[in-house]
């Protein structure tokens, strides 16, 4: 699984507004509102937040992965926001975060193909040339662009 598959141009925010880490999810997550794959937007919402609540997504190096496993998600689904400020996201290093992705499956279906997709993504944000891409990009489009380079 590639994250390319699933990131799509209007589920990509390049500045947001929020200053708080729940009111970023929660922007980030209003892009996925009327996604074909969630089917009950509040309970996919409140499983994020019921997720973040047992410890921050903040992975540090200016990222977050706010994710939930959700009865409301019928498959795989992904947002991505950026902050020019940065929103505190209690990360593990204490940095604002600056770029933040947030996911979501169903509870049950697809668990290993999900972690798989959560550990790749990690393993590419750990890569400061690819976070400093990220963070240039000036559009959408050029957002996708950056990760069709890095998974090929």
């Amino acid at each position: 699984m590639k994250i390319i598959d699933y990131l799509k141009e209007e589920r990509i925010v390049l500045s947001l507004k929020s200053h708080t880490k729940i009111e970023a999810i929660k922007e980030l997550a209003t892009l996925l509102k009327d996604a074909e794959e969630i089917t009950n937007f509040d309970v996919f919402l409140q499983d994020v937040y019921e997720r973040e609540n047992l410890g921050s997504t903040g992975i540090g190096n200016g990222v977050a992965i706010p994710h939930a496993r959700s009865e409301a998600v019928k498959d795989f689904v992904i947002a991505f926001g950026r902050s020019v400020e940065g929103v505190d996201f209690n990360s593990l290093d204490g940095q604002p975060v600056k770029l933040i992705f947030l996911m979501g499956t169903h509870r049950e279906k697809k668990l290993n193909s999900y972690l798989e997709i959560l550990a790749h993504l990690t393993r590419l944000l750990k890569q400061q040339f690819f976070r400093e891409a990220l963070l240039k990009a000036p559009t959408p489009s050029a957002i996708i662009e950056e990760f069709k380079k890095i998974e090929g």
